[in-house]
């Protein structure tokens, strides 16, 4: 009964926000959308598809998918909507148009080969460019060996500054100077973004520099299935969220 409670009460916060004023900012990989065996193996519903095009109308364009993956990714997985989005934990912004702002350099050739090299049955190696993603939910005993790796890659390369982002089933190594938190200022900055109150939703590490940077930009967060300092509720699974966005859809911000 107390999850119940729990669960209503996050449910009729949400619910009860002004998409007039609001800007929807959403991580993606198990915030709204479940975590898939690996990340080509990923399911969006299609009425989470529908919810965002929905909001998007809404709030007039101010929805903003914010992930670690390319935003050419991004667009492949919800085809055929191309939301704004933070990509690439924000080395990649997109706003109003079509163009993709790449805001950093890539990671060198030689580094990120050398981080390829960690590719074994269960490991899939995800290069990013600008980051490389070790995923190891297929084989959880490589762990250690892949923190190693990454460790001594990064020693041989002294002159990059990185950072090691531990998450579900993944240790990923990018430039330090990209955060989610830096690419949601730079969205922020944007029409038609500016000017409304930025509701972020996440779930993980690499969501933290989000939940950091919004009491700079008046936002309010929401966190899944763990708790976050500062958050204003937690959705205890993507499912949750799903239900959460489809209703603020459906409503448009309660019985206003």
């Amino acid at each position: 009964m107390m999850q119940l409670a729990s669960d209503d009460i996050v449910l009729e916060s949400f619910a009860a926000l002004d998409p007039g004023t609001v800007a929807l900012l959403l991580d993606v990989d198990g915030t709204i959308v479940d975590i898939g065996p690996t990340p080509s193996q990923v399911h969006v519903p299609d009425n989470l598809c529908q919810s965002l095009e929905r909001l998007a109308r809404l709030t007039n364009g101010a929805v903003a998918l914010v992930s670690g993956r390319l935003i050419s990714d991004l667009d492949r997985m919800f085809s055929p909507l191309a939301l704004a989005a933070v990509g690439a934990h924000g080395a990649e912004l997109r706003v109003g148009d079509a163009t993709v702002a790449r805001r950093f350099e890539v990671l060198p050739s030689p580094m990120r080969a050398r981080l390829r090299e960690a590719a074994r049955p269960g490991v899939l190696v995800e290069d990013k460019g600008y980051s490389v993603a070790l995923h190891f939910r297929g084989a959880p005993e490589r762990e250690a060996g892949l923190r190693e790796l990454t460790a001594a890659v990064c020693r041989d390369f002294p002159d990059e500054a990185v950072d090691f982002l531990p998450g579900k089933a993944v240790i990923e190594v990018r430039r330090a100077e990209v955060n989610k938190g830096e690419g949601v200022l730079a969205l922020m900055a944007h029409a038609p973004f500016r000017g409304r109150m930025p509701v972020f939703i996440g779930d993980d590490v690499t969501d933290e520099a989000v939940f950091a940077a919004l009491p700079q930009i008046g936002g309010r967060g929401y966190s899944v299935s763990r708790k976050f300092s500062g958050a204003a509720g937690m959705f205890h699974s993507p499912q949750h969220v799903r239900d959460a966005l489809a209703r603020l859809a459906s409503t448009g911000g309660g019985d206003r």
